[in-house]
């Protein structure tokens, strides 16, 4: 049996401090193309039923193809942008993407769209050498989530906590580790995220290669 719908959740507030300008605006592929936060959705657009963007500005994208969401818990990060869009999603499941990740692989998120949802988390496990945004060395912002976890949540943000995967003990948690998502993500880029100077020029080079190779 085919799986419920389900919705994609894009999360595009943060301040891009570290990186110094506005990720969500980039344009890696040219002047011509999409901004990142355009390519994101788009790609969650296609293997999702419904798509929501969760951001502070939403004034300023009055052209996005997509519901757009004001951040319910302003300065409490992903993890109050988590909440947001799963309370203001149709779905019982969604799946979380944050804005700045310029690799991501339509096979892997098919792949994870596809497992039965016997979970209220679903979140793979990073190489050794990408960095993650937990101690777990997992990516919550390349995960699905149930709504079931809006209740735990709630509770950890009015408690304070901001730390992405502190609820997780509290839910069914399903980790796809690294051997289970290699075979999609062969060159382990998927999980890559623009946060520094040096991420967004690793990221340029890499997408020049890519695109001198096509055009070969």
């Amino acid at each position: 049996m085919a799986n419920e719908p389900i919705s994609a959740i894009i999360l595009a507030g943060g301040a891009s401090r570290r990186l110094g300008v506005d990720k969500r605006r980039l344009r890696l592929w040219g002047e011509h193309g999409p901004t990142l936060l355009e390519r994101t959705l788009a790609i969650a657009s296609e293997l999702c039923d419904e798509a929501l963007v969760v951001l502070n500005d939403p004034e300023l994208w009055p052209a996005l193809p997509a519901r757009l969401a004001r951040d319910a818990f302003p300065g409490a990060g992903p993890l109050g942008g988590v909440y947001t869009g799963l309370l203001a999603c149709a779905n019982p499941f969604a799946l979380v993407l944050a804005c700045d990740m310029p690799f991501l692989s339509r096979a892997l998120l098919a792949a994870m769209l596809a497992f039965p949802r016997d979970y209220d988390v679903l979140a793979p496990r990073a190489r050794a050498s990408c960095a993650t945004r937990n101690e777990l060395g997992l990516e919550p912002l390349h995960a699905i989530y149930s709504r079931a976890c809006l209740s735990v949540i709630h509770e950890a943000l009015e408690a304070g906590e901001r730390q992405m995967t502190a609820f997780f003990p509290r839910v069914r948690v399903r980790v796809l580790e690294r051997a289970d998502h290699a075979a999609y993500d062969p060159d382990g880029l998927a999980l890559f995220s623009l946060n520094t100077p040096e991420q967004l020029e690793e990221a340029r080079r890499r997408i020049a290669a890519i695109s001198g190779h096509l055009r070969e």
